[in-house]
């Protein structure tokens, strides 16, 4: 049975604590599995997660501070050292390649494993097949390149069984209806929109480092599962934005008004041993929010809207 959640390895900004790793996070998305900003310790995270190497499909790094990166050099050499069968796309802010090749090949190791660059150098669209894509926008952090990420599932249809048997369509003539979109029946002119329900895809965004900016926004429109730094509270809003970082209102805020419905925060600063006033500040401008833990599950419940 496939899984859409966010298995989340560590939420720290800048340096671990204690309690909080740096950052790295895994969507799982049915056959995919997408590892965002791989920090520290990220392969220790991922053994406490029960996360395999082999779950990884692609890696999306936000920009090259070492909280978002430290970690690909120990995981470029562990999904050669378990053999990984697929190849591993690898996407990143272009102006960043000479640190990804560094971290890809920084000790001696038998490279197995097929890692593919995708170097971004501009928004747009970086991925895409028959079920999802991929998408990056440039976010604003202090003069570093950086890109959040958008996953979208591909609207689709919901065929209706009972009109389908009351019209005589069965077996191969349903693949053929979706294919072609019409069918000809005893003489009558079948569509598919007669004999389905719409239905939107899912999406997932990633949204690290930065202050609010328009790239935010687009990322977090409609999304069902926004994740998105905090790094600081709002007793701390100027050092946010000198830091091109947001406060969890700020967070909120574009949850709320980019009608996404859930809001995960993380990217937490060391100095503030408890996440709870996180939540405190963010709960009163958007509802349905929660804080990232280190190996903390989030669901991506399944979409039943039409």
């Amino acid at each position: 049975m496939s899984v859409r959640e966010l298995v989340v390895l560590g939420t720290s900004s800048q340096v671990p604590t204690r309690y909080r790793n740096h950052n790295g996070y895994l969507l799982r998305w049915d056959e995919e599995g997408l590892l965002f900003d791989p920090g520290e310790g990220t392969q220790r995270q991922m053994i406490y997660a029960e996360v395999t190497a082999t779950s990884i499909t692609k890696i999306l790094i936000t920009h090259f501070h070492g909280d978002h990166c430290l970690g690909f050099a120990g995981i470029s050499q562990r999904l050669s050292l378990d053999r990984v069968p697929h190849p591993v796309d690898v996407y990143f802010p272009a102006s960043g390649q000479v640190f990804y090749d560094r971290l890809r090949r920084a000790s001696i190791y038998h490279a197995v494993a097929t890692l593919r660059a995708n170097p971004i150098r501009a928004a747009g669209l970086i991925h895409e097949n028959k079920r999802i894509t991929i998408s990056a926008q440039a976010l604003d952090h202090h003069g570093v390149d950086t890109f959040g990420y958008r996953l979208q599932e591909r609207d689709r249809v919901t065929m209706l069984p009972e009109k389908l048997r009351e019209l005589g369509i069965l077996g191969p003539r349903i693949g053929e209806l979706q294919r072609k979109g019409s069918l000809e029946v005893d003489g009558k002119t079948v569509r598919l929109e007669d004999v389905s329900l719409p239905k939107s895809g899912q999406s997932v965004a990633f949204i690290m480092d930065t202050r609010p900016c328009p790239g935010a926004y687009e990322l977090a429109k409609g999304v069902d599962l926004l994740v998105c730094e905090s790094t600081y509270l709002s007793t701390e809003s100027r050092e946010a934005h000198d830091h091109g970082h947001m406060t969890a209102a700020q967070a909120a805020t574009i949850a709320k008004e980019s009608g996404a419905k859930k809001l995960v925060l993380t990217h937490f600063s060391q100095r503030y041993p408890s996440v709870e006033p996180f939540l405190a500040e963010a709960r009163p401008i958007f509802p349905n929010v929660v804080a990232a833990k280190d190996g903390k599950r989030v669901p991506i419940p399944r979409d039943k809207r039409t």
